[in-house]
């Protein structure tokens, strides 16, 4: 009886299929070791950061670069690549549904990697209601959110909805345009009427 025999592909037919982008899950505190493992291989990868200035009481500072997606990184690879990552030391998975991986929509991505260093971010809680807007200009352009205030800012929070994880980017009002026709103004006139609202039943309470 003959034995079965696990079929490899040749490295020079996987430099010429597609690739997709994946988002993958990584122990906490991991995403840099990994990425540099990914970047060794050869694989083409992109974590986000976002800087942040701490201050101790001393009256130093130190500036850090902090993942913008705790604990996740996203990788671009082919299919018959994914064993090769999941070998990373520090990886869990890639993600998907069930046990299959899904890939993130291209747009998405490159759109973050292109243009997220242009602009303020910060990680978000994860947001799924709201006025929903569309960056029209500038970086980041073509990318969709929920309207949110922050100070005297607007900020949009953008969601990467396979992992359940947001990052809101500050905005200029005329940046933005609206998604099933309801006005910028009202957007900004709701969101800052809603906190203002907020703020007084805190007070009468």
């Amino acid at each position: 009886m003959l034995g079965m025999q696990s079929a490899t592909v040749p490295s020079h037919t996987v430099s010429e299929l597609p690739r997709y982008w994946y988002a993958v899950h990584t122990l906490p505190s991991r995403e840099r070791r990994a990425a540099e493992h990914l970047e060794y291989h050869g694989l083409e990868n992109f974590t986000p950061h976002y800087r942040v200035v701490r201050r101790w009481k001393n009256r130093c500072t130190k500036t850090s670069d902090i993942p913008l997606f705790p604990g996740y990184l996203f990788a671009r690879i082919a299919p018959a690549e994914r064993i090769r990552v999941l070998e990373v030391p520090g990886v869990i998975s890639i993600v998907g549904r069930g046990r299959e991986p899904v890939a993130l929509p291209e747009f998405e991505i490159e759109s973050l990697r292109a243009g997220l260093h242009l602009r303020q971010a910060e990680p978000h809680p994860h947001l799924t209601v709201g006025q929903r807007a569309r960056i029209r200009g500038g970086a980041l352009a073509g990318m969709e959110g929920v309207v949110v205030r922050k100070s005297n800012s607007l900020r949009v929070v953008l969601t990467l909805d396979l992992i359940m994880q947001s990052v809101s980017v500050e905005v200029d009002g005329d940046e933005l345009e609206p998604i099933c026709g309801v006005p910028l103004q009202l957007i900004a006139f709701e969101t800052k009427h809603s906190e203002n609202r907020r703020l007084h039943n805190l007070t009468v309470s």
